[in-house]
């Protein structure tokens, strides 16, 4: 058992011990691997630009071409791929435009379904939402 000071004095040794044993506690860990790895730095959302459209095929057993679009995240200058939801979403989305990204909703920030390298999608592009524009609910803003 850890030897725990006690007394007017002890708040010097406390502070040390809780600085040695930090890296122990699980949710240490998880927030200082969150922002090691996660290209969002833990935020839900990030902006960024649109840098190519490009299809990701699908893994086995399903084929088909899903449409993505390469983006380059705004604040670090980290590149991801996003997917581009639902039926003729990618005709909406052009290179240069400026889109929001979220997590697609994957286990443990991971990849849904059968994309692989893919763990992010579009919500927003130019300030509209993408499903606003894919039902034709809205029109798309001219940058």
């Amino acid at each position: 058992m850890m030897f725990m000071a006690k007394g007017e004095f002890a708040a010097a040794s406390l502070e040390d011990n809780r600085k040695k044993w930090r890296k122990k506690k699980a949710s240490f860990k998880r927030r200082l691997l969150k922002e090691k790895v996660d290209p969002l730095e833990g935020a839900p959302q990030a902006r960024g630009i649109v840098l190519e459209k490009r299809g990701v095929t699908a893994r086995q057993p399903n084929s088909g071409i899903r449409k993505c679009v390469r983006v380059q995240i705004i604040k670090n200058g980290v590149e991801v791929t996003a997917l581009a939801p639902k039926d003729g979403a990618i005709k909406y989305i052009d290179e240069h435009d400026e889109v929001i990204i979220s997590g697609i909703g994957g286990r443990k920030h991971g990849p849904v379904g059968d994309l692989w390298g893919v763990k992010y999608k579009v919500t927003h592009v130019n300030g509209q939402a993408l499903e606003m524009l894919r039902t034709g609910r809205k029109e798309k803003v001219k940058r």
